[in-house]
């Protein structure tokens, strides 16, 4: 069973800076896309930015300019840095994995790791 473990999440005052990080137990070329998504309290989860195979990534409009997403495949980590932190961000950070088999049946796979809680202080 493929497990994602966060790490890097803590308390910060507004205008600072924190890397998230997210280690894979298996080879992380092996997904096609990997994630970082946040949910806070009483509200849905929401995409914050991906990060595919080939190093393509993409931001949540909230995201862009603040935040840049990035992997390390010898490592098997991928990372959030998270600049100029807001209020606004207060989240429980969640990395996100999936993959789907290259041959039919085409199973895609899904995984999510326990989450690193972000707080930004005004």
């Amino acid at each position: 069973q493929v497990q994602l473990v966060e790490s890097g999440g803590g308390l910060v005052q507004a205008g600072g800076s924190l890397r998230l990080s997210c280690a894979a137990s298996e080879r992380i070329f092996t997904f096609n896309r990997m994630a970082w998504y946040r949910q806070a309290p009483g509200k849905q989860r929401d995409l914050v930015a991906t990060i595919t195979t080939d190093g393509t990534t993409n931001y949540a409009d909230s995201a862009k300019g603040r935040f840049t997403i990035s992997r390390d495949n010898a490592k098997n980590t991928v990372y959030l840095q998270m600049n100029s932190l807001k209020p606004g961000d207060n989240a429980v950070y969640y990395c996100y994995a999936t993959r789907t088999t290259p041959y039919p049946p085409f199973i895609k796979s899904d995984y999510w790791g326990q989450g690193t809680q972000v707080t930004v202080s005004s």
